[in-house]
């Protein structure tokens, strides 16, 4: 399954709703403010570090971008471009966005 987050992990608690119910193995999406959760300042205040041990979590890079925060990225999370975000949902006919 491919959960899509959108939300900074300050400003919602959707993004933990979503590290606490997805299955490992699941992939993770993260796109607009909530790229700031894989950055070391917002991943520790979501437990970022450890969902990326148990999912595969990725970020948009133009919205990491946009952000002023490329190359900011904890290990673990991959950076992908639109293309890429387009064969993460192909990839997992199954896909759930958090709003």
């Amino acid at each position: 399954m491919l959960h899509i987050v959108n939300q900074s992990p300050r400003a919602s608690r959707t993004l933990h709703s979503c590290i606490r119910i997805a299955r490992p193995g699941d992939a993770l999406l993260l796109i607009e403010d909530a790229i700031y959760a894989a950055t070391p300042g917002g991943a520790l205040a979501c437990g970022m570090d450890d969902a990326a041990q148990r999912l595969k979590v990725y970020v948009l890079r133009p919205d990491l971008e946009a952000r002023g925060m490329a190359g900011r990225l904890i290990a673990g999370i991959t950076a992908v471009d639109y293309e890429g975000f387009v064969d993460l949902v192909a990839e997992h006919p199954i896909n759930q966005t958090w709003l």
